[in-house]
């Protein structure tokens, strides 16, 4: 058995099966779409058959054939669940084996993603009638800190994410349960209201590389000069702005100074989207130090008059969550990781090796990194459990080394030469590098394999038959192996946001 048989084996799951095991029990296919499935997995086998002979472009082709069929598949309603776990199993399995034969220089750098309430600021939206008494008396019985007053642009954004932006709505409160315990925790010790959570859902849907046309960047859209004010560093290999924690911690102690300055929450929200010098000059132009004044007045920006009635609809919604449909999300599991400081530059690769995770999991717990490279001194997010075993197993890498080298746990019956071919090193150097003393490697062991220097990325190549247009075009804008295109052609592509504090 090759060492990728056995990454592939050492899985959670059978690939040959067509019961999908959960949590919550099995889920079963019905035989037209398991007769898809079979043929898919039959793609895929063939696959990791080329790559252990070193046939990478063969390789490829079976990897994009089985998760064509999986994309062009019409499952039925009942088949759905468990369809889309298969998928999302056979897309690991792909990543894994892809990622078995590529060197550095073949991933793909991690993307910027668009908020996907950017289409909705600068517009209005009709009111409800019936909502106006609904929502009166649902505030009366709703304890907030932050103050939740009713108006017109509330009442029309509630309508919205009450109809057409509910999608939007659920999409986002899905994906705060990721970070939405990091983010209270981190609000409380600044004495910030717990509802500011929802200035992030508008600034982002809680998207941690999103990126606005005004270059705001990260889940609370800081400019690059205002991120540095409050201690979010940027180099050509980190941006903090992109760090959810570090992020929230400098939107917090924001917030607070702007609170401190305007002494209205209200004033504090706008200001953190136009700028504290806007909502000043408005103040000082009007006399009013009140929100809803200075919106009726129209002496702040568009985007920001609508911004804050935004955050007050959603606040009210969420606090409401059966009047508005929100009692049934499901939503991501909080994150969680452990904490490695790299000593030298160290590719993400060799992380993964070590891991025994895929490199797009990585790039997900560490957002903020710009390239696949971790810079000296940076700490690395890691799945939750690996994180002693890595420091010990990185030892053994030169630091010089660990942005181009990297390591392969051998398999049953697996030479060094055909170990070579697949990652294009020689085995006398493959050998001399690990001080063997015999030709023959042992089965289990972890091997450093040397590689030279990363080359400048290559484009992905893009195909034009096969999967539908829609779906291949999501799945191309997401990376160039098969599992990356799959798993954007599950997720979509999200849209922008122009919002971010000033």
């Amino acid at each position: 058995m090759s060492g990728v048989s056995r990454t592939l084996s050492a899985l959670p799951w059978t690939l040959v099966a067509f019961t999908v095991f959960t949590a919550s029990g099995a889920l079963s296919l019905s035989e037209q779409t398991s007769n898809t499935v079979a043929r898919a997995e039959q793609r895929l086998q063939q696959g990791r058959a080329a790559l252990q002979q070193g046939g990478k472009d063969a390789a490829r082709s079976h990897f994009d054939a089985a998760i064509d069929l999986m994309l062009d598949a019409s499952e039925t309603a009942q088949d759905r669940d468990a369809f889309e776990r298969k998928l999302e199993q056979m897309v690991e399995a792909i990543h894994r084996l892809d990622l078995a034969s590529l060197g550095p220089a073949d991933l793909d750098e991690p993307k910027f993603e668009k908020s996907p309430l950017d289409d909705i600021l600068d517009l209005t939206f009709p009111i409800d009638p019936k909502l106006t008494n609904k929502v009166r008396e649902e505030l009366q019985a709703t304890a907030s800190k932050l103050p939740l007053e009713i108006t017109d642009a509330v009442l029309s954004y509630i309508n919205y994410f009450s109809t057409k932006g509910h999608k939007t709505m659920i999409s986002g409160l899905r994906r705060a349960g990721r970070y939405q315990p990091m983010i209270q925790r981190i609000l409380d010790e600044e004495g910030v209201p717990p509802e500011i959570l929802h200035l992030a859902q508008a600034e982002s849907g809680f998207i941690p590389r999103a990126v606005s046309r005004k270059a705001a960047t990260g889940m609370w859209q800081f400019l690059s000069w205002r991120g540095r004010e409050y201690g979010l560093m940027q180099s050509p290999y980190h941006d903090d702005r992109l760090d959810p924690e570090k992020a929230t911690r400098a939107a917090a102690r924001h917030l607070r100074d702007l609170y401190a300055q305007f002494g209205d929450w209200y004033l504090a929200i706008a200001a953190y989207n136009c700028g504290p010098g806007n909502v000043s000059k408005a103040v000082e132009r009007t006399g009013y130090a009140n929100f809803w004044e200075l919106r009726n007045r129209r002496v702040l920006p568009a985007e920001t008059t609508n911004y804050v009635p935004i955050i007050v609809a959603m606040t009210i919604m969420v606090k409401n969550a059966s009047e508005y449909g929100l009692t049934d999300i499901d939503p991501d599991p909080p994150l969680e990781y452990d904490t490695v400081e790299m000593t030298a530059p160290t590719h993400l690769a060799l992380i993964s090796d070590l891991t025994e995770s895929p490199v797009y999991e990585l790039q997900s717990l560490n957002p903020a990194l710009l390239k696949n490279v971790a810079p000296e001194g940076y700490s690395l997010h890691v799945p939750k459990g690996t994180g002693t075993a890595l420091l010990a197993t990185l030892q053994t890498v030169p630091e010089a080394k660990r942005v181009a080298w990297r390591m392969h746990r051998v398999g049953e019956d697996e030479t060094l030469s055909a170990i070579g071919t697949r990652f294009g090193a020689s085995a006398g150097l493959i050998a001399q590098v690990n001080k063997m003393e015999s030709p023959k490697p042992v089965p289990g062991d972890l091997l450093m394999i040397p590689a030279a220097p990363p080359a400048p990325p290559k484009p992905a190549v893009r195909r034009t038959t096969g999967t539908p247009a829609s779906k291949r075009a999501a799945a191309s804008k997401k990376g160039s192996t098969p599992a990356a295109r799959a798993a954007a052609a599950k997720k979509g592509v999200k849209k922008s946001s122009g919002v971010g504090p000033a």
